[in-house]
């Protein structure tokens, strides 16, 4: 995870197991929301509830079970920035193996007028900051 440098650490909750006895797929995209929002919140320095910013796109690629029991951890970082848009990319690690790679599209939005708006010079400067760019 070196090429990460933000990473959130979860408990793999009883709910989580599916009948196939591991953590259910659609489970996956609730670990990237709650990394997202920690790394938003962190970050930004602004709750994601207040920032008007709404997922576009989500893509995951599953490499193997998380199970019951396993250390998780969700790596996190932001891909080139748009005009409006947040890329962020995930490493979702079960006892330290990669269990999932991840890709969401972040899309800073007025919803009054119902259509993206351009991201704040200050969250840009931010997120560059937190990456060292």
């Amino acid at each position: 995870m070196s090429e990460f440098e933000y990473e959130v650490s979860l408990t793999v909750r009883f709910r989580d197991i599916d009948a196939m006895g591991h953590v259910n797929n659609a489970v996956y995209a609730t670990y990237l929301e709650q990394a997202r929002v920690q790394f938003i919140e962190d970050v930004i320095g602004e709750p994601l509830m207040e920032t008007g910013a709404v997922v576009a796109d989500l893509h995951i690629d599953f490499e193997r079970p998380i199970d019951w029991g396993e250390e998780v951890t969700v790596a996190v970082r932001a891909g080139e920035l748009g005009t409006s848009s947040i890329p962020l990319e995930y490493e979702i690690h079960a006892d330290g193996d990669v269990a999932a790679t991840a890709e969401t599209l972040m899309v800073t939005f007025d919803p009054e007028a119902r259509e993206p708006r351009p991201m704040p010079d200050a969250w840009r400067e931010r997120i560059q900051e937190h990456q060292g760019n």
